[in-house]
């Protein structure tokens, strides 16, 4: 399978996810670089738009995640990638995941 970076100008957003759980951990961007490097060490790896580099999810923190399934949407732009912690967090708060802010009509 061929996967469309050319929409996002070489990149694709990786929606990670909880394999046991489900709960969606966090949105990152790859590229074709970032994506190779992924699954040939089954860590996460991203491309970071404000640094322009290649990086691996927990290389500070330690916070690593490990691949378990990846998969392609149906229009080849956009893979979710079922992952296992191997930390306690995902986001760089502190927080199991980066979607904790809830949203409400209180919010307009």
């Amino acid at each position: 399978m061929k996967l469309d970076f050319k929409k996002g100008n070489g990149l694709i957003p990786a929606i990670i996810q909880d394999f046991k759980t489900g709960e969606v951990l966090m949105l990152g961007f790859m590229n074709e670089e970032s994506l190779k490097k992924t699954l040939e060490t089954n860590l996460v790896y991203f491309y970071s738009r404000s640094r322009k580099k290649l990086w691996m999810k927990g290389e500070q923190s330690g916070n690593k995640l490990e691949t378990v399934e990846i998969f392609a949407d149906c229009d080849n732009d956009t893979i979710l990638i079922k992952v296992r912690m191997l930390g306690q967090t995902v986001c760089h708060t502190g927080a199991k995941s980066c979607f904790f802010k809830e949203i409400t009509n209180d919010d307009k």
